[in-house]
């Protein structure tokens, strides 16, 4: 089953090439399913080839071909102006069958987080990725590519993308990440022990750190990982 947003583009390119005889451009596309960069639609185009409705023709520009249309969808009219494309999903029977409830929500990616020694603190924006809302609650969230090796027991690997939850409070056991002297970050595993603080590693060639209640900030809490497979 398609995401609401890959939805919403296939159609939107199948209407444009019916209507133009070429595919929209990745500007295009982007207005109309309202996104704030050019790389979603990139991860959109991706996964619906990988799905096996979408194929690019080489060496030909803006060349997209829409390969097979989902069984349940029929278009609506195309959108007129700078409002954002919402197909309609209509099942058998003409009657109107509400959207699936597996959207995804772009997050921010603000750099990389040490899972070994620390490194700089949290850094500005770089990208954006699509996150299932499933995954996801209420709050503010975030994504940190993983440097390091130091949470591979906890299944966290080097080059894993972690969803971070925006929170200043955690419980011991939690996997957070820490910003150590108001300097550093890292993603470690939080245990309270009196009036210290442990910042734990989930692998055996790192040792524990311990630091006082003054020295360590919480900026969020690990919720979700992402793992790309190359």
């Amino acid at each position: 089953m398609l995401t609401r947003k890959q939805h919403e583009l296939l159609m939107f390119i199948h209407e444009r090439i019916k209507e133009t005889g070429v595919s929209p451009s990745f500007d295009e596309m982007k207005e109309a399913l309202d996104l704030a960069s050019k790389s979603g639609i990139h991860r959109l185009i991706t996964a619906l080839e990988e799905r096996g409705f979408l194929r690019r023709l080489p060496h030909r520009a803006r060349a997209l071909e829409v390969v097979k249309l989902p069984q349940e969808a029929t278009a609506a009219a195309p959108p007129r102006g700078r409002q954002p494309f919402r197909p309609q999903l209509v099942a058998p029977g003409d009657s109107v069958a509400p959207i699936a409830a597996n959207d995804v929500r772009d997050l921010p990616v603000l750099g990389k987080i040490a899972a070994g020694t620390p490194i700089e603190a949290i850094q500005q924006e770089r990208d954006r990725l699509p996150v299932p809302e499933s995954m996801l609650g209420a709050g503010e969230h975030f994504v940190l590519e993983v440097q390091g090796d130091s949470m591979i027991n906890a299944g966290i690997l080097d080059g894993d993308f972690v969803v971070i939850k925006r929170t200043d409070a955690a419980t011991s056991g939690d996997i957070v990440v820490a910003l150590v002297m108001g300097e550093e970050a890292t993603l470690k595993r939080l245990r309270r022990k009196g009036a210290s603080i442990a910042l734990e590693a989930a692998n055996p060639a790192y040792e524990t750190r311990i630091f006082g209640p003054d020295q360590v900030a919480v900026q969020g809490k690990l919720v979700g990982l992402i793992r790309r497979y190359h």
